[in-house]
């Protein structure tokens, strides 16, 4: 019967982690930063060529 009210005490706390979320948000944040600043240029170029190809016929 404890393990009960225990798991329905934790139910009812809807405050969740959210330091952990936060935290968790701005480190995606920045690795896309990171990798949109790293491979950025190679797929402007990729995108770039494939539009001269369309664009070529």
């Amino acid at each position: 019967m404890r393990r009960i009210l225990d798991f329905l005490d934790r139910a009812d706390d809807d405050r969740g982690d959210v330091p952990g979320w936060v935290l968790i948000t701005l480190m995606t944040a920045g690795l896309v930063i990171l990798i949109w600043a790293l491979a950025g240029p190679a797929l402007q170029g990729v995108f770039q060529q494939a539009i001269d190809r369309v664009t070529g016929f």
